[in-house]
């Protein structure tokens, strides 16, 4: 049951990008990644037919006869039928109850089982695992740190979405603490001025003691966070992306410290695939799909 060639595909609220990931090694094949603006706002034909382009641009690269995709979907969403359940987010309201696996397998011209979805956390965490910063790992913990706090959780190789943004933390939600827009909020609050995001702050960090605090007391609220999700699912090793993880230099000791208080010591590791991992854990999925279909085999 092994496919050594799966197409991984990234679907976000701006864009597509797929390419064809070679399972025996975990890396793309070179030439074969495509990225394309899609407006989620259009009409359902409009946003189907432009991923369908791009999906077929990339299989237009390759003499392969057999056509197996993996496909990172944000939710909600029902990743084993392929039905989408986003609504009032501001995108694919079009899509809402539409059975995405149908419609790609009509218009693509292949069967139903050869398209196989996954969450977009669970699919960075998974293509990590697979041959990422997180390879060799039991459990591990993602985290994507940017306008929002994406997290995933792997567990004996199998990811998952892990669903911390909302988590209860100090007076609201991580998301309120572990995102852009407590960096602005925090540093406007101390200094009185506004400025755009991580990147800006890191910039003059050297400088500028309230900048300085900003990541400090953001470090801390880090280790605050995730010592008791990281004892209760027995953690190893922690990997981050996004932009805010960019600028770690400037909150890890902080971080550390906090962890070190409380007696923990832990990894912390950059995404190694960064924009990729999502297009390796897709196709990696396949594998998992491979398995656990022999798996079922074997017992009868």
């Amino acid at each position: 049951m092994s496919r050594p060639v799966v197409l991984g595909v990234d679907i976000g609220g701006s864009h597509i990008t797929a390419a064809l990931v070679n399972l025996e090694n975990g890396a793309l094949i070179e030439g074969s990644i495509k990225r394309s603006a899609v407006d989620s706002k259009k009409d359902k034909a409009t946003i189907l037919d432009a991923w369908c382009d791009v999906i077929n641009s990339v299989f237009e690269t390759s003499a392969q006869q057999e056509k197996h995709i993996g496909i990172a979907m944000p939710g909600p969403f029902d990743y084993e039928n392929g039905i989408s359940l986003i609504k009032e987010q501001d995108k694919f309201n079009a899509l809402y109850l539409v059975n995405i696996k149908e419609e790609l397998a009509n218009r693509l011209g292949i069967h139903l089982t050869d398209i196989n979805f996954v969450n977009d956390a669970a699919a960075f965490m998974q293509g990590e695992v697979f041959s990422g910063a997180a390879k060799g790992y039991n459990n591990v913990l993602g985290l994507t740190l940017g306008t929002g706090l994406g997290s995933a959780l792997s567990i004996n190789g199998q990811a998952s979405d892990a669903e911390l943004w909302n988590s209860s933390f100090k007076n609201g939600i991580a998301e309120d603490y572990l995102s852009t827009r407590w960096f602005v909020g925090r540093y406007q609050e101390l200094s009185g001025l506004t400025l755009d995001g991580v990147k800006e702050l890191a910039a003059i960090v050297e400088t500028d003691d309230y900048a300085k605090q900003v990541f400090e007391e953001f470090g801390v609220s880090l280790a605050q966070f995730l010592i008791p999700i990281i004892h209760k699912n027995k953690v190893e090793v922690v990997i981050l992306g996004g932009n805010i993880a960019q600028a770690i230099e400037h909150f890890c000791q902080s971080l550390s410290e906090e962890l070190q208080v409380n007696q923990l010591t832990i990894p912390f590791k950059l995404s190694e695939l960064n924009e990729h991992a999502s297009l390796i854990g897709a196709a990696s999925n396949w594998n998992l799909v491979a398995h656990k279909t022999e798996n079922i085999t074997n017992e009868h």
